[in-house]
């Protein structure tokens, strides 16, 4: 079992059943998104019907062999360019972050 399969597993199993407003607010939290108590009780109510879609689109996406899904796929991005200066953002990005280390995020040590 690979690591990253173990630790959605672990986090699926940490909200099984109904999602009540404070299992909103800490996942918001995880994700660091900051949301009000209206938009947390709010988003517990409609929580069911948004993992019942996407399980539908789980349902669906397992459904279609790799072949015919590779067939139907195809690249609408534009071409590799240089779109803007390099850095032109990297001083608004990093004051986003919680904690940077000269022009990079300061992250945890996983391994």
């Amino acid at each position: 079992m690979t690591p990253s399969v173990k630790y959605r597993r672990t986090a699926i199993s940490c909200y099984d059943g109904p999602m009540n407003k404070d299992n909103v607010a800490a996942l918001a939290q995880l994700a660091r998104i900051d949301i009000s108590d209206t938009e947390a009780e709010h988003l517990s109510k409609e929580f069911g019907s948004i993992l019942a879609y996407v399980g539908e689109v789980k349902k669906i996406s397992e459904n279609m062999s790799g072949e015919s899904a590779a067939i139907s796929m195809k690249n609408v991005m534009r071409g590799d360019e240089h779109p803007h200066e390099s850095g032109m953002y990297t001083d608004a990005i990093l004051k986003e972050a919680p904690e940077t280390e000269g022009n990079y995020f300061k992250v945890k040590k996983i391994l």
